[in-house]
């Protein structure tokens, strides 16, 4: 058993975790949450003071370690956030060492989808693997690698940034680039896929049930769509084949490139896997090598929508197991 602390720095909300590692779970002893503030100092002094807080309410902690987990780029050697889109004024923040010297226990720092990796590999669908592929598949595309039984970051951290990968031409945008792996799988790419196709519609005199005027494309969801596809309406069906099968395409890379024993989704495949998962499936079996697909699964996250919350402490557990 491990006592671990996390902190998960977010665009608009932060949390600060306790957690207690068993063998093959965790529970979740305290958290406290935040709206990030606008300074970088601010928001460090309120990871030290609520984690100060939350061991003093819980005396009978001992932290091993504390994980942060941060949308990147970043640093994980220096433990440096390196100007993250989502957070404007954290360039080159050090949010490593003020814990580590409060606390006196190993800090380590990881991007959103390898901590998110982690803790599947660690708690959720990648459990017992030595070679598996987390995606987030959320409001963008990312990958965290776990290969040969370690995570795998890369060079300088860039490791697992599937969703720059292009797959037509042009297309629906994601990482600024047209037609990218995130602008076909991901929430944003998605709406921007449904409003470019109901846009042609709404021209053409056909009224998607999922929006039935222009003034309605900008307010378009990737939830909407998906309610109306599972309800049977063509565009909105169209729409999640086309998803799919790039999703598939996507997949097949990963499965061909990296040979993993397991391939894990999050977010929205598994929201919508009754209308991805044939056409994924399909698409795998005409594009990955064969004798390599047979050696993969693929599945949606096991951990839902706690992989958050687990996230920052699958990478303390990472860290202390590695002490």
């Amino acid at each position: 058993m491990r006592w671990l602390g996390g902190v998960d720095i977010g665009g608009t909300k932060c949390a600060v975790t306790i957690g207690k590692a068993h063998e093959d779970n965790v529970e979740i002893i305290a958290k406290a949450k935040f709206p990030t503030p606008a300074a970088p100092s601010d928001a460090i002094r309120l990871f030290v003071d609520s984690l100060t807080r939350l061991l003093t309410e819980h005396s009978q902690v001992t932290l091993d370690a504390i994980g942060i987990s941060c949308g990147g780029p970043l640093d994980s050697r220096s433990g440096l956030v390196l100007s993250p889109p989502n957070l404007p004024g954290w360039d080159g923040i050090d949010v490593v060492t003020p814990l580590r010297a409060r606390f006196g226990v190993p800090v380590g720092l990881q991007n959103d989808a390898n901590a998110c990796a982690l803790a599947e590999w660690k708690w959720g669908a990648g459990r017992g693997t030595r070679n598996m592929v987390f995606l987030t598949f959320g409001t963008g595309m990312g990958a965290g690698l776990i290969l040969d039984g370690r995570l795998y970051a890369g060079t300088n951290d860039m490791a697992g940034e599937v969703g720059h990968m292009r797959m037509e031409h042009d297309g629906p945008v994601g990482y600024g680039k047209p037609g990218s792996f995130e602008g076909y799988c991901s929430g944003g790419g998605i709406a921007q896929l449904g409003r470019m196709k109901a846009r042609e519609a709404l021209l053409h005199g056909a009224v998607p049930s999922f929006c039935e005027s222009m003034e309605e494309l900008d307010s378009l969801t990737t939830q909407r769509i998906g309610e109306a596809a599972r309800q049977g309406d063509p565009l909105a069906r169209e729409i999640f084949h086309i998803v799919g099968e790039k999703l598939g395409h996507g997949l097949a890379i990963l499965v061909d490139v990296l040979n993993p024993e397991r391939i894990v989704i999050g977010s929205i495949y598994g929201r919508q896997q009754p209308l991805l998962e044939p056409i994924v499936m399909k698409t795998l079996g005409e594009e990955a090598l064969a004798y390599s697909m047979r050696a993969c699964s693929i599945v949606p996250a096991g951990l839902g929508e706690a992989v958050g919350d687990l996230a920052s402490l699958s990478v303390a557990l990472n860290l202390a197991e590695q002490a």
